[in-house]
Formats: C-alpha cells, structure tokens, sequence
C-alpha cells in the first residue's frame, strides 16, 4: 500500500468541500435511479464491494455480499434500467443521506482515501427499510472532479438479515 499523507490548511478545506459536493452528487444521482451517471462516476479499474462480515478485509478469500469490478457494475446498471431486475419489481424509491464526510489521506500517486457515514431509506412494497454504515472510498482526482477506484460499503448489520437488498447502496 502506498504511503498516505494528510492534508492541511486550505488545500484540506478545498479538498474536503470537493469531496463533499461529489458525494452528495452520487447520492442524488441513486436517489433519481440515474444509474448510467452513476456508472460514469467509476474508473475502468473500480471495484464496489460490501463485505458480509464486521471485520471482513480481503475480499478475494472471503464471501461479499456485493463484490464486483465496473464490468458487473455495468451488467447491474443494466438489468436495473432494462426492467429485468426483476428483484426491483416495483422499484425502490430510495433517499440516500451522506454525512461525516472525512479525507483521511492522499496517497503518494494522489489517490483519496476518503470515509464517510450513511443512511438509506428505501420503500418499496408498502415497506419502509433503512440501511446505515460507512462508506469507504478511494477515490482518484480527474478533470472537473473525482473518479471512484473504490467504494467500499460497510453495512453495520452486514453480518445479520437484510432481506432483499437488490438496490444501490
């Protein structure tokens, strides 16, 4: 892993801001179901990834309960506009709240570690259903904004019963 440095002063305000506004950008993008946007907000090399244990760290050697790289993330992004998620029948309508945003470091190659806290409410089915945890990012400066090389979704119940968890976290 890359050694990693934390920012100071104005260059941390002005990150933390940009970082902030990109975040809050994806949550409405899920929350309009606009996920063709959302997939462009990932770099070719990303991964999206929730673990299905509390201490889960190698995703490679364990069970997930989502671990995909953009090409599946495309796939999903697909079914979910086709109309062939059939798990998404009726659709979720989905309010993604994003909060406690912090930029823990920057790598020595300018990569963003960034973590944030979150709740999801969904309704779907005349039933109301929250989701809560940290998100995880790295996250990769580009023109007019920030690529996601990672966005790690830690469920605080992600070793319990989550029923039909068919949406976008």
């Amino acid at each position: 892993m890359p050694e990693t440095r934390t920012l100071d002063g104005a260059e941390a305000l002005r990150t933390l801001k940009d970082v902030e506004a990109f975040l809050f950008d994806e949550a409405a993008l899920l929350d309009a179901r606009a996920f063709d946007a959302w997939l462009e907000l990932f770099a070719e090399d990303a991964v999206y990834w929730i673990p299905s244990g509390a201490d889960q760290i190698d995703p490679e050697r364990e069970v997930s309960i989502v671990y995909e790289r953009r090409a599946q993330l495309a796939e999903r992004v697909w079914r979910l506009d086709s109309g062939l998620a059939y798990a998404q029948e009726p659709q979720s309508r989905t309010s993604h709240l994003v909060s406690n945003v912090r930029v823990s470091g920057v790598d020595d190659d300018g990569l963003l570690r960034v973590d944030a806290a979150f709740v999801v409410s969904e309704f779907r089915r005349d039933r109301l259903a929250t989701h809560a945890g940290r998100y995880r990012y790295v996250l990769r400066p580009r023109e007019g904004g920030f690529s996601i090389v990672l966005k790690k979704v830690e469920l605080i119940d992600n070793d319990g019963h989550l029923g039909n968890l068919s949406l976008v976290l």
